[in-house]
């Protein structure tokens, strides 16, 4: 029954995930990116340390911990949402959505890269599907390679950001819980942002006194529960049941920023847009060994029944 609990947790994360795509689009749209994503991810960082407070789980951080943490701010806070901020301002939400749906393929990638991990037949399958994908989803607003927007160019590069930054969270939460690094990395990496964003965005301030009590409803939302709260309740989520079942719901996020883009921005999802999710989520599902992990767990099972069966004969 817990389990299943969490299941539908995960199942609304992704939910929300997915329409956070569309939240961040219009908080973008609204104010000056930089700015705004610096602001948003600070109040998720308040919201960590609220509840590494609550848990007595606060606490410095020694060197090699804090060089990680700087490292994974760099990359998964600063670069990731910055990228992400400015890419959304020339490309549409459901195309970044379903790019963004590359995150656990890019991370499994680079663990071969950096980590060792072993380059299989499948992983590489998933990785041709998926960039295959990809060239549908850059392509669906024209007919040609050229066509590509600069947005979805940089909504790549936040991918490519954020699945390095994994590498660091990786090593970094050997010796320290995944909230405290993460606590400290949206401080360190909103901090930051924020500086940024006055240096090249010198209006940014002043542009946050005309939001109206809507968008800065759909900010709270997205800094609490899908920054704050969500990534801290997936982080406890592959604790609980394993990466590889956790990350069989990333696969739901693209479909739900597909769909939000729909119902909330009337955004058209064309034909190539619909390819491109099915490599996508496809290629994803190989490379990050899902499938494979899934046909295991199976395996498993028949023979537990197979085992049960003779037992009772």
């Amino acid at each position: 029954m817990k389990k299943f609990g969490l299941y539908g947790g995960l199942f609304l994360l992704m939910v929300i995930w997915g329409f956070n795509v569309i939240a961040i689009k219009l908080l973008v749209t609204e104010f000056t990116p930089i700015m705004i994503q610096s602001i948003r991810i600070f109040s998720a960082s308040l919201v960590v340390f609220a509840v590494l407070f609550i848990a007595k789980d606060l606490r410095k951080l020694t060197r090699k911990e804090a060089t990680y943490t700087i490292f994974g701010a760099v990359t998964g806070v600063v670069g990731h949402h910055s990228f992400l901020a400015v890419g959304l301002t020339n490309t549409s939400a459901s195309n970044a959505g379903l790019i963004l749906g590359l995150v656990p393929l890019m991370t499994a990638l680079f663990a071969v890269l950096f980590l060792k991990d072993k380059m299989t037949l499948l992983k590489a399958t998933g990785i041709l599907l998926a960039l295959v994908g990809v060239s549908f989803v850059v392509l669906s607003g024209g007919g040609r390679l050229g066509s590509a927007s600069s947005g979805d160019i940089f909504v790549f590069l936040s991918v490519i950001a954020q699945a390095v930054s994994f590498i660091f969270i990786k090593k970094g939460t050997e010796t320290m819980s995944s909230r405290l690094m993460t606590g400290w990395m949206l401080l360190a990496g909103s901090s930051t942002l924020f500086i940024i964003g006055l240096l090249i965005e010198p209006q940014g301030p002043e542009i946050l006194r005309e939001g109206a009590l809507g968008i800065w409803t759909i900010f709270a939302v997205s800094a609490v529960f899908a920054t704050g709260l969500g990534h801290m309740f997936y982080n406890k989520a592959i604790y609980r049941i394993g990466p590889g079942e956790a990350a069989v719901f990333n696969n739901l996020t693209p479909f739900f920023a597909l769909l939000g883009a729909a119902i909330f921005l009337g955004e058209p999802i064309g034909w190539k847009q619909l390819i491109g999710f099915v490599l996508i989520v496809a290629g994803v599902m190989l490379g990050t060994g899902t499938v494979d992990y899934l046909m295991k767990r199976r395996e498993r099972r028949y023979a537990s029944l197979q085992s049960y069966s003779r037992m009772k004969g």
